[in-house]
């Protein structure tokens, strides 16, 4: 058993101080009141003055440190790999819109690294495929050559990729009010794949018409879709206010300005927001470093990626940012920042064994320091990251 000792432990309702949290095997034991010592063979560590969080899962990642999901090889691992020393537990492989060859590789890459998790590697989800059916004009960084309507030329091979892929392909975002789009919605959802709507200039009908359909799901709220309008609300206004659907928002300073990430939380609560990094393979490097996103150069520039015409390519982001973003930043409580990094992502991906520090939950979390520095990251009760 692993015996962790008197820190303050972040649950769904509160701050429990001092606590210590018992892992046995894969999952938590227990989460007991004060402080206690382990018996004989139980690893003990004594850890006041330090926060035990759930461990960060990241619905839209396309990269990290110099890998993007659409590398060939070994791509994917790496990735998975990369990340506990952010914190990030769990997360969902993404893609920007690409060939259908290409889409295949890292699909079965993909269903390879969920069946075979490498040992102190984060869990691989389902893909997110931020994918080939949105509208060009909300493109924003996504490579125009590779965009098509659901029904038009070259589609059918995008399809058969991801109906082939079955359970791989974990959120599919596509734009509303491109041809076909409601009958995708309907096969996507009615096949248990989680669709999200973005990258689209859908009118506030065309997004109800879509959430009737099945969707329930949001790509990057306020990022590549009309402003919001009080008199227009589009895609946005229908985001805001079907709770049905989640909303993913990038946290990191530079896509979304606090008081937007404010009125979402207060619109949808935390139960309906999760918090992502959008990082691409710059996430981790530092400033002027270069990078790609779908085999197209980004650079990282005033805390931000952008391709060489100067359009925002995703963020530089990591999750352990997003977390302190939102406490010292936004003005979360930590267990408000815990669920939008952890438990509300969980709960839409259908993962209700991991997300929360629940006894019989599995034993992913992430111990942090005052500062809200990751210092050690435990997945399915092994330790996968440390730096104490």
């Amino acid at each position: 058993m692993i015996v962790l000792s008197g820190s303050d432990v972040v649950l769904a309702d509160g701050v429990r101080s001092p606590a210590t949290v018992l892992l046995e095997g894969e999952r938590i034991l227990d989460i007991t009141p004060g402080r206690r010592s382990g018996g004989a063979g139980d690893q003990h560590l004594d850890l006041n003055g330090y926060l035990i969080v759930p461990g960060f899962i990241d619905v839209h990642i396309h990269g990290v440190d110099g890998t993007d999901t659409l590398d060939s090889g070994t791509a994917v691992s790496r990735i998975a790999a990369g990340l506990p020393k952010y914190g990030v537990t769990a997360f969902c492989p993404t893609t920007v819109a690409c060939g259908a060859a290409a889409l295949g590789e890292v699909l079965a890459a993909v269903d390879n690294a969920r069946g075979n998790r490498a040992p102190r590697s984060a869990r691989v989800l389902g893909a997110h495929l931020e994918s080939n059916f949105i509208n060009k004009d909300f493109r924003g960084a996504q490579p125009e050559t590779h965009l098509k309507s659901p029904t038009g030329p070259g589609s059918s091979e995008i399809r058969n990729e991801i109906d082939r892929a079955g359970s791989a392909v974990a959120i599919v975002t596509l734009a509303p009010e491109l041809d076909g789009a409601i009958d995708l919605i309907r096969h996507l959802a009615g096949r248990g794949t989680r669709v999200s709507l973005g990258h689209s200039g859908a009118s506030f009908e065309s997004a109800e018409a879509a959430i009737d359909a099945g969707a329930r799901h949001a790509t990057h709220l306020y990022n590549r879709m009309p402003p919001l309008n009080h008199r227009d609300p589009g895609l946005a206004g229908a985001v805001l206010t079907r709770p049905e659907v989640a909303a993913e928002i990038i946290c990191d300073g530079v896509h979304v300005r606090t008081p937007m990430i404010q009125l979402a939380v207060a619109a949808k609560g935390v139960g309906g927001i999760m918090a992502i990094t959008d990082g691409t393979a710059a996430a981790g490097l530092p400033e002027g470093s270069v990078a790609s996103l779908g085999q197209r150069r980004i650079c990282v520039r005033g805390g931000a990626a952008y391709l060489d015409d100067g359009t925002l390519a995703g963020s530089v982001a990591t999750m352990d940012l997003v977390f302190w973003f939102l406490v010292k930043q936004v003005g979360l409580s930590l267990s408000d920042a815990s669920r939008a990094c952890s438990t509300t992502p969980a709960g839409a991906l259908g993962a209700g064994n991991f997300g929360a520090l629940i006894p019989g939950a599995l034993a992913d979390l992430v111990v942090l320091d005052r500062n809200l520095t990751v210092k050690q990251t435990y997945i399915a009760g092994q330790l996968a990251f440390t730096a104490l």
